[in-house]
């Protein structure tokens, strides 16, 4: 090896360490593209997977609320029905309206529709029940449901209609059974509160 074949090959290797790193610097640059492209992709595919499953889940929603009258009009017959009738054309035609409303329910539940419909001392839930008006109840405490009016539906934890209640209100002369009125003592009496 000679002196002037020194410089040159060390110029060389430093041409190709300097393209080393710069592919180097290239390829982790195209890897992140890369994996960023992947990730975005792949995020693309969830989003249009989960907005399939919601479409698929939620198509029945406009059919189901169209059925919700004739699910209320099935109940209003059978709670109107007279049940002990001597008449067997009359307890045919109750079991007939019993077993559609029956078959309709389980359409309903094979679907995903679940009923609202709370029962008599139920605590009161905004995003379940829609209050139509509080009345006193001496059978129910202050702010449960005192009755449901009408039968609410979810489907998939949505509600799409809610369950029409009458809330128990605060009962006016409460006499210290867990109600005490503004300034005074659960019995009734004012508290003094000069001593």
């Amino acid at each position: 090896m000679t002196d002037d074949d020194t410089p040159a090959d060390d110029q060389i290797q430093d041409e190709i360490e300097l393209d080393a790193e710069q592919l180097a610097a290239e390829l982790a640059e195209w890897r992140e593209k890369a994996l960023r492209a992947a990730a975005e992709t792949e995020n693309i595919r969830r989003r249009a997977e989960r907005e399939a499953n919601d479409a698929r889940a939620f198509a029945i929603q406009r059919f189901a609320k169209d059925l919700f009258g004739a699910a209320d009009n099935l109940e209003r017959a059978l709670m109107a029905s007279p049940r002990d009738s001597a008449d067997p054309a009359l307890k045919n035609l109750v079991l007939g309206i019993e077993m559609t409303e029956k078959d309709l329910q389980s359409a309903f539940e094979r679907n995903g529709l679940k009923k609202i419909s709370p029962a008599k001392g139920a605590k009161f839930d905004p995003h379940l029940h829609q209050a139509m008006m509080e009345q006193e109840d001496f059978e129910a405490e202050p702010g449960q449901v005192s009755q449901t009016m009408q039968p609410g539906y979810e489907l998939f934890g949505r509600v799409l209609r809610p369950a029409m209640v009458i809330v128990s209100a605060k009962r006016a002369g409460a006499s210290g059974e867990g109600y005490a009125p503004a300034g005074g003592s659960a019995a009734g009496g004012s508290v003094d509160t000069k001593a």
